[in-house]
């Protein structure tokens, strides 16, 4: 179908670095979000009653439905425009971080989740359609820059402003906090965005969404409950491995359907793939969330629950990695623009799983913070190197009409990495808690009576998908009168038994990105003299843009 005189002429009447602030504003509050749950684990699971399958939802309710409506968001952008969505993910976003905020149980807050994931869905694709057709390709890359130095900020600003406000204000308040930064960005959004409308002949794949919102479910389920049901029976006689191979099936069913349909409007357009960067790129991103998602998990739990740090000192303890990657961020954006981003980025990933793996082996049940600090710095500097050549690189070659589908898909397959990635890090680490606790008990409590060694067998006996995991060792509680050292060697055996679990488990998301640095290679290098304004050149008919504001 030809795209030909289905664009309608546009004009900047603001800075396109005005608009970039508006923009990185918007997502810098979806990445916000991300982090800033991450810290009040602990705090929420206390409040809550939340056992870990609850944490493992509330964390990957959001990412899902984050993640499967991404393409479908960056479709209705190309259909309504980009403004209009940002918009309107903006008000859905804010008023759904408010319900959170007053959410009473575990099943409240994991709905308004949802709803946060339908805002934040809406509004992220619309920030790379913006920037890609906004600014001329030799400035792309420093815009691209300080969209993934914003990434940075939110890595630094989530974990700190979340511990601060658990600290001293409540948990709820990581959610509340969303309302001011909402309401700014939707006044600088209506002052300042261009209403770009690219295609108005887009049709939506209505049989493709609900293939792949069905597949990743069953997918998500079965891995996150897995370990509370023994990989076993769910409801009646269907198993959580019938559940996994379910999703699995539809989601062939769906790449199938996207082929079928591939000469009509497929929610995944093929023909962005004939583009060997961008298809790499969607792996790397993949890898990447996978990795990062997987690790910040384990590693908050570990900083509280076991160091004892306080909310607050946890999020500080991730700073250094956080500011460095600030920093470098916008510097790589300039390198990539010249240099093209392959190097620069198969260094981010290598220092990156490098970084991981130095703290890793630096965690010990005695640690301190400062024992991280080495790991740390070099994973700050990994991913200060990662994320805006990541975006040169896949985006270079992608035509201004494909825009909002190709924000889509590398948004979708990032936060598809990122939902697979804490579903299947959390399972693994669900199952290696219940073997590591139990062994843990066995050795520890060999010089108890039979009747007090029998109590914590049984109670770090059990599956470990029912483990309170806030700050209380487990959630084991003692009746009046249980002699105190029962109570230590209690604390002692949940400290042992979860880095232990930890250490094994996080093996999988520092592989996941080793084989992201590796997949870098593969990425076809610009030739020496081309520049990328000749993949960008806008095609007959299309927007009229001023790029720079030029």
């Amino acid at each position: 179908m030809s795209d030909q005189g289905s664009h309608t002429n546009t004009e900047l009447k603001h800075s396109p670095w005005l608009v970039l602030v508006v923009l990185c504003l918007g997502f810098f509050m979806i990445l916000l979000d991300t982090t800033i749950v991450n810290v009040a684990i602990p705090a929420m699971s206390d409040d809550l009653n939340a056992s870990l399958a609850d944490v493992l939802w509330i964390l990957n309710a959001y990412i899902l439905v984050y993640a499967v409506l991404l393409i479908t968001a960056g479709r209705l952008g190309d259909l309504y425009g980009p403004r209009r969505l940002f918009i309107v993910g903006l008000v859905v976003f804010t008023a759904a971080s408010a319900a959170c905020g007053f959410a009473q149980n575990p099943d409240q807050l994991i709905a308004f989740r949802v709803l946060q994931g339908v805002g934040g869905a809406l509004l992220t694709p619309q920030t790379l359609t913006a920037l890609t057709v906004i600014f001329p390709p030799d400035k792309r890359g420093a815009a691209f820059g300080i969209w993934g130095g914003v990434a940075g900020i939110a890595t630094l600003a989530g974990p700190v402003l979340g511990g601060w406000l658990v600290d001293d204000f409540g948990w709820r308040w990581i959610f509340f906090v969303n309302l001011p930064v909402g309401i700014l960005a939707l006044v600088g959004a209506v002052i300042v965005m261009p209403d770009l409308k690219l295609n108005r002949r887009h049709r939506l794949d209505w049989v493709g969404t609900v293939l792949v919102t069905t597949a990743l479910f069953l997918i998500t389920f079965g891995l996150i409950e897995g370990q509370s049901h023994d990989w076993g029976e769910v409801w009646g006689p269907v198993t959580i491995v019938e559940i996994i191979v379910a999703g699995v099936v539809l989601l062939v069913v769906f790449f199938l359907h996207q082929w079928a349909t591939r000469d009509g409007e497929p929610l995944v357009p093929y023909q962005i793939f004939r583009d060997r960067n961008f298809s790499v790129m969607n792996y790397v991103a993949a890898a990447i969330a996978f990795g990062m998602l997987g690790l910040f998990l384990p590693l908050t739990i570990f900083l509280q629950s076991v160091l004892g740090l306080t909310a607050l000192q946890a999020g500080l303890a991730f700073a250094p990695m956080s500011l460095i990657s600030m920093f470098i961020a916008p510097f790589a954006g300039r390198l990539a623009d010249r240099t093209g981003g392959k190097l620069i980025l198969f260094a981010g990933l290598s220092l990156f799983s490098l970084g991981m793996g130095i703290l890793i082996a630096s965690s010990h049940v005695d640690s301190t913070r400062w024992h991280l600090l080495p790991g740390l710095v070099v994973a700050g500097v990994g991913l200060g190197l990662t994320f805006a050549p990541l975006q040169t690189v896949a985006m270079r070659n992608v035509e201004p009409r494909m825009a909002g589908a190709a924000s889509g898909i590398i948004n979708t397959t990032r936060q598809l990495g990122g939902v697979v990635g804490s579903a299947a890090v959390g399972a693994l680490l669900q199952a290696q808690l219940t073997d590591k606790l139990a062994a843990a008990a066995r050795s520890q409590t060999a010089g108890l009576p039979a009747e007090q060694r029998q109590e914590l067998l049984g109670r770090f006996g059990q599956s470990a998908g029912d483990l309170d995991i806030g700050n209380s060792a487990g959630g084991i509680t003692f009746p009046p009168g249980t002699p105190p050292q029962v109570a230590e060697l209690a604390t002692r055996i949940f400290h042992t038994g979860f880095v232990d679990a930890m250490r094994v488990t996080l093996v999988l998301p520092i592989a996941v990105l080793a084989s992201g640095a590796l997949t870098v290679l593969l990425v076809r290098r610009r030739s020496a003299g081309s520049t990328p304004s000749e993949s960008f050149a806008p095609e007959p008919g299309g927007p009229s843009v001023v790029p720079g504001g030029r």
